[in-house]
């Protein structure tokens, strides 16, 4: 829901690919204006419910469509709603199904949420930021992005 899928659309989009970006009926795109404008640019966008039957049954019809699609969502939550890998296979065979997670699809961390102040921390990196007692300096720029799933044909 933050910046990777959206990064990574914004390339496919600069590179002529025809992005289409599904937002949620409720928050829809909340990122800052600047933010939006950025990352947003190239592409369309249309706002869905995934949790209702019609929602679903619009973005399978646009998979069937597409090249690719890129989802952001936890390991699981697309499966749960009716738009697993299987299924939208079923419809189109040749799409690329990408798929954004902290900590991939499976194993202990999997249904955690990866931002990247866990990587940094996991990785030791967090410890040669700043000074000892310190607070940790950490760089204050907003990249909320909440797309879920993005399209590209």
């Amino acid at each position: 829901r933050l910046l990777p899928g959206p990064m990574a659309t914004l390339h496919l989009a600069d590179l002529g690919a025809d992005v289409i970006k599904i937002e949620d009926l409720g928050a829809g795109d909340y990122a800052s204006a600047g933010v939006r404008e950025q990352i947003n640019r190239n592409k369309r966008g249309i706002r869905l419910d995934l949790k209702q039957a019609e929602g679903v049954r619009i973005l399978l019809d646009l998979c069937a469509q597409a090249d690719v699609l890129v989802e952001g969502f936890r390991p699981g939550v697309m499966a749960r709603l009716g738009l697993g890998y299987e299924v939208v296979q079923a419809r189109n065979p040749r799409l690329v199904y990408g798929r954004m997670t902290g900590f991939g699809q499976a194993g202990p961390m999997a249904q955690a949420a990866g931002h990247d102040l866990n990587y940094i921390a996991l990785s030791g990196a967090l410890h040669a930021i700043g000074r000892a007692g310190a607070r940790v300096a950490l760089f204050a720029v907003r990249t909320v992005q909440p797309q879920h799933v993005w399209l590209s044909a």
